[in-house]
């Protein structure tokens, strides 16, 4: 991609928000918190942003957003994507938070193509007063024309300075050499999976130790999907670094409510780890202390 096409389709709001235009949609951008286990509470540690494509002012399916834009164009929107993403973290997110940005290796099928899009995404870095190492990447280690593209690439991101998660892992043909391989900083575990795997006590434990697995070499991991409390009971239990979802707080449009971040820790590295509370963002706090719930046998009920 060049600068223009990044910046081409942007259009930027009086309240420092941008929003992004392709054909007949309106592209805004929704960040959805990412919290730490730290001391018998959650704290947000990092907002992941999601696309919300709008067409005559009614929100569409980004899956069906997707779909319909023809592959010739996917890089071009890819680079508009994190483009508008990046922008409006600097401009509404705490300076201290992570920023999680999804990544199609399929469409970087070979390293000058992502070398000059990597380039142009510094220079919006710059512009949005972000640096590279609050950048996470998310990738699909399945989601590639051959594991040579998909290794290139991640070598690409990890040599502009940014970190690298491999998203979905449980989904489709994982392949744990894969991850081996790729030596990413994160991994975030497939929704669906791990709640197939909470379902049984033999499953938990095949859970447990996967998370332990990782843990011994320094990558952290991340439970997604998570909607009820007993998964973030268990979640808790099996030693996930980091959680994200609706049963702690839903995506938010830009500008969101969640502005305040204080000191909070950081879960990479060697930072302090201090919860920070932050104000109500409509669906959780920033800084949630696990209360009593019933108990569970892997997502059944025990009847007291």
């Amino acid at each position: 991609m060049s600068r223009s096409i990044g910046l081409a389709h942007i259009v930027r709001h009086d309240d420092g928000t941008a929003s992004g235009v392709w054909g007949n949609y309106t592209l805004q951008s929704a960040f959805q918190p990412i919290f730490a286990f730290s001391n018998g509470k959650l704290s947000i540690t990092g907002f992941e942003g999601l696309i919300r494509p709008f067409r005559d002012a009614e929100l569409q399916s980004p899956v069906s957003f997707f779909n319909a834009c023809p592959t010739v164009d996917r890089l071009h929107i890819e680079a508009l994507t994190r483009t508008l993403h990046l922008l409006n973290a600097g401009a509404c997110l705490p300076q201290e938070a992570f920023i999680f940005i999804n990544f199609d290796p399929s469409v970087f099928t070979d390293r000058s193509i992502a070398d000059q899009a990597l380039r142009d995404m510094r220079l919006v870095l710059h512009e949005a007063g972000i640096d590279a190492n609050r950048v996470v990447c998310e990738v699909t280690e399945q989601k590639s024309a051959s594991q040579e593209t998909l290794y290139n690439f991640v070598e690409a991101l990890r040599a502009n300075g940014f970190r690298i998660a491999v998203d979905d892992y449980g989904a489709e043909e994982s392949d744990i050499n894969r991850i081996k391989e790729l030596r990413p900083d994160i991994v975030k575990f497939d929704a669906n999976w791990i709640m197939q795997l909470m379902e049984s006590g033999a499953g938990f434990a095949l859970l447990t130790a996967m998370v332990a697995s990782f843990e011994q070499q320094g990558i952290r991991t991340v439970f997604e999907g998570i909607e009820e409390g007993w998964q973030l009971e268990l979640a808790e239990k099996s030693g996930a670094s980091m959680v994200q979802g609706f049963a702690l707080a839903r995506p938010e449009l830009a500008p969101t409510s969640f502005h305040v971040f204080g000191n909070e820790s950081q879960v990479f590295g060697k930072e302090r780890q201090t919860p920070v509370t932050a104000p109500d963002a409509g669906e959780a706090p920033a800084t949630v202390s696990p209360s009593p719930r019933p108990k569970r046998a892997f997502g059944r009920k025990v009847v007291p």
